[in-house]
């Protein structure tokens, strides 16, 4: 990775650890993904976008597998979302093989043009939803 976006990467997550996150957590709408941590086996719980189609939910990853999220995926599958309050149990797959920008054209334009931004290494993630739980 070029020293620019390590720089950028470093700066985007820092960001996102101290300020971002913890505040679009706590808004009511804000669409979260909850992990397993791959290492504490503790629930994770990341705002992020994407949209729902059906009984799947999309996003793409600005930090591919140096995202934590997509590394707690790896090891655990097993995920939730919620999505307009209401959470989601699901299986998340990992989809290295998916055209992440014409991905992101399909999502929310807002946060796709912050991923798009600030994304070193695109990948698309699948969430394959199951009935909703409260």
């Amino acid at each position: 990775m070029s020293r620019f976006r390590e720089f950028r990467f470093k700066a985007a997550t820092t960001f996102q650890r101290r300020i971002g996150n913890p505040v679009t957590r706590r808004l009511p709408f804000q669409t979260l993904l909850e992990t397993t941590g791959r290492t504490s086996g503790l629930p994770r719980v990341t705002p992020l976008g994407g949209r729902r189609v059906g009984d799947t939910f999309w996003l793409v990853s600005e930090f591919g597998e140096k995202s934590h999220y997509v590394r707690n995926i790896k090891a655990e599958p097993r995920v939730r979302v919620r999505i307009r309050g209401r959470w989601y149990p699901g299986t998340a797959h990992l989809l290295p093989d998916d055209d992440p920008i014409a991905r992101l054209r399909t999502l929310p334009r807002v946060n796709s043009t912050g991923v798009r931004t600030l994304g070193t290494q695109l990948l698309t993630v699948r969430v394959d939803l199951e009935e909703a739980h409260r």
